[in-house]
């Protein structure tokens, strides 16, 4: 199993499944984070936090401990 943190910058995934539950799960889904979407990573910080990513054409931020619930292809 591999997640969102373990992509490597300039890389290209699809999203396989959400972990967590309740609000970050919610928080995550409302950035357009779903299963089956691309996501393609554009930066991530030296010390990992916060991890860069385009989804659906936006340009996010997410959280290196958001990032590890992302499970992806």
């Amino acid at each position: 199993m591999s997640t969102l943190r373990d992509i490597p910058v300039g890389q290209s995934t699809k999203v396989k499944k959400l972990n967590g539950e309740g609000p970050v799960k919610r928080r995550i889904m409302d950035m357009g984070i779903t299963k089956g979407v691309d996501v393609f990573v554009r930066k991530v910080a030296p010390l990992g936090d916060p991890v860069e990513v385009t989804v659906r054409g936006y340009e996010l931020s997410l959280r290196k401990a958001d990032a590890e619930m992302i499970e992806v292809e």
